[in-house]
This record gives structure tokens, sequence and C-alpha cells, in this order.
């Protein structure tokens, strides 16, 4: 890691839409239960922060961001998900690279763009898939046999202080194949 870590030193191109502390209360987890399905209202804080940039082979840079993220059942006020990971982007391809690691024993590394709308708004779409060459993802033996992710895909948009995201985790679990998502909106504090 560079020195600098500031987004005047680096080019973060479209990351830095997100640099920040954001929180939520609009969250709505839809999980899998053996009977059936989970409905989960949450609430949430996701801290981003510029932590500078990485060469690769002397040839590829990369600015990157690291985050945290802590989400709470509104229901009980306990922890349900913790999150750690990077956002990276190399502006050479415009390739935007998210890894994730949760304490469940599942870690993903997703890619993808980030376009700019026609309203300033910044999307970011990655995805992953346990099949893939590129984007993968990897889980300890007892998720691979008992609740195996199998793809992933996130939507996040920014438009000035406000974050939107939707996430898609398919799993292969309670012997059906079962579509979890996430979705909330999140405001810079």
């Amino acid at each position: 890691m560079s020195e600098a870590t500031t987004l005047d030193e680096i080019d973060y191109g479209p990351l830095a839409a997100l640099v920040g502390t954001w929180e939520g209360n609009k969250g709505v987890d839809i999980a899998p239960e053996p009977d059936g399905i989970e409905n989960n209202p949450y609430y949430e804080t996701i801290l981003y922060e510029a932590i500078g940039d990485v060469t690769n082979a002397e040839s590829q840079v990369l600015a990157v961001l690291r985050y945290h993220q802590v989400v709470k059942r509104i229901s009980n006020d306990k922890v349900f998900h913790n999150e750690t990971g990077y956002w990276s982007w190399d502006s050479n391809t415009g390739v935007i690279t998210h890894s994730l690691t949760i304490p469940r024993g599942v870690c993903l590394l997703a890619g993808g763009k980030a376009i700019v709308n026609d309203d300033g708004s910044i999307e970011f779409n990655v995805e992953a898939a346990i099949d893939s060459d590129e984007w993968g993802i990897i889980q300890a033996p007892f998720m691979q046999e008992n609740a195996k992710t199998t793809g992933f895909t996130q939507k996040i948009i920014v438009n000035g202080n406000q974050l939107q995201y939707s996430e898609s985790t398919m799993l292969d679990i309670y012997g059906r194949q079962f579509e979890h998502t996430d979705n909330n909106i999140l405001t810079r504090i």
C-alpha cells in the first residue's frame, strides 16, 4: 500500500463516491429456513475507507477501499451479519473488484463495472459464481455440504449522500436452491 490515502492524492475513480460512513434502517433480508423463508427487517452501518493503492506485477495499479458492514435485526438489535473486505478499481480497464469475507466461512471475489447514470448517480454492478474462472467463491467444507453459495450479484447506486443496494446470494441449502436477497437504503453520516 502506498502511504497516500486521501482522495486528493490518489484517483479512486468511481470508488470515491463510496467513501464514508453509511447508515440505513430500511433493510429487508429474505433468508432460507428449513420449512420456508424468513423475512428480517434490519438496520446497518457500512464504513468505506480510502486506504491507498497497490501495484500488481509492476504493471497494474489499483485504488483500494477497505470496508466493514455490521447488520442488526430490528426485532432484537442482535448482529446477524458481519462482513469485511475490499473494493478496488483499475483505472486502465475500468474493472471494479469486490472481495468479501463473512465469519461463516465464505469468501468471494466479485467483479464488474461502474457506470455513471444520466442523473449523475454512480452504479456498481458485480457478480461471482462458484464455477467462474475469474470471479469465484470459496467456502469452508461445512458450508459446501450444508449451505453452499453458488452465485452472487450486487448492485449499488450512490447518488450524493444516498446509497441504495440490492444483492442476491444463490444458495444450495435444505435440499433446495434458494435466492437469499438483501436490500437497503443508507445515508452518509
